[in-house]
C-alpha cells in the first residue's frame, strides 16, 4: 500500500531499473507519512561520500504545535541501501542523461521504504504521444459508455 506517490514521474521519465531503500526519518515524519501527508515532488536522490541523500522531499509537520522551531519540511534524508546497491547506483547516477528520482512511499510491516527508480526524462514529444493515446482511450470508452 503505497502512502505518496510520486505521480509525474511515469509521465516526465523513463524508468529503466527500481530499487527499494529505508528511510532514516524522525517520529513525527514517520507519523505525517502515515497519514498519507508528504510531497514526492521534484524530488530527487544524489549519492555523496558513499551514503545516498534524498533530496526535496516535503513532510509538513504531524502537529505544527508540538514542532520544534527548527525542524524543516525540506531537509535531506539520509537512504538506506547496501554499499553494493550505493555503488550501482553512483555508477548510474554518473551516467549522462539519467537521474535517480523516488516513485513512492510505503508500509513493508512496521518499515516505511522509499520506491527508487534511475530513469531518462523523456522527450517532449514522446509526453504528447502520451497524451495523444490517453485522449483516445477515454473517447472510446466515452463512445461505448454513450453507445448503451
Amino acid at each position: 500500500m503505497s502512502l505518496v506517490q510520486n505521480k509525474k514521474a511515469h509521465f516526465n521519465y523513463e524508468i529503466l531499473e527500481r530499487y527499494d531503500a529505508g528511510l532514516e526519518l524522525f517520529g513525527p515524519e514517520v507519523k505525517a507519512l502515515r497519514d498519507s501527508r508528504g510531497s514526492l515532488e521534484g524530488a530527487h536522490v544524489i549519492i555523496r561520500g558513499g551514503e545516498a541523500y534524498l533530496i526535496g522531499m516535503t513532510i509538513p509537520p504531524y502537529q505544527p504545535g508540538n514542532t520544534p522551531k527548527d525542524y524543516d519540511p525540506m531537509r535531506n534524508r539520509r537512504l538506506l541501501l547496501t554499499k553494493e546497491q550505493i555503488a550501482e547506483l553512483s555508477a548510474k547516477e554518473s551516467a549522462k542523461g539519467l537521474t535517480i528520482v523516488p516513485i513512492s512511499v510505503y508500509n513493508k510491516n512496521r518499515n516505511l521504504k522509499v520506491e527508487l527508480a534511475v530513469v531518462r526524462g523523456k522527450k517532449a514529444y514522446d509526453k504528447r504521444e502520451v497524451i495523444k493515446k490517453r485522449e483516445a482511450s477515454r473517447d472510446v470508452l466515452r463512445d461505448i459508455k454513450g453507445s448503451r
